[in-house]
């Protein structure tokens, strides 16, 4: 398999990609404010979440280390999917009454 660069994706393909024009800061601010440092440490064990977390030390780490940035990513699209699906399942009841 080939790893295709996203910015050489057509236009289109980048509008579906729900990371195109989400900044890593952005990213790790959503996840600490949706699970808390401890959340997030218990999910990607890494150290920059578990001893003296910040998103300024998270920010630094993640910029050198690729595999934990995929996690991060991966951890952020599975976050906005259930958001998702809690948002549809919570979604406007039947009220019209049987007669």
């Amino acid at each position: 398999m080939t790893d295709i660069p996203l910015a050489s994706l057509p236009p289109s393909t980048q509008a579906r990609n729900p990371l195109h024009g989400v900044t890593l800061e952005h990213l790790v601010t959503r996840l600490y404010e949706h699970y808390g440092w401890p959340g997030l440490a218990q999910r990607i064990p890494i150290r920059c979440f578990a001893l003296d977390p910040s998103v300024k030390s998270s920010l630094k780490f993640l910029r050198k280390t690729p595999w934990a940035r995929e996690k991060v990513e991966s951890l952020y699209l599975y976050m906005l999917r259930e958001q998702r699906r809690h948002r549809n399942s919570a979604g406007p009841t039947n009220t019209v009454a049987e007669s």
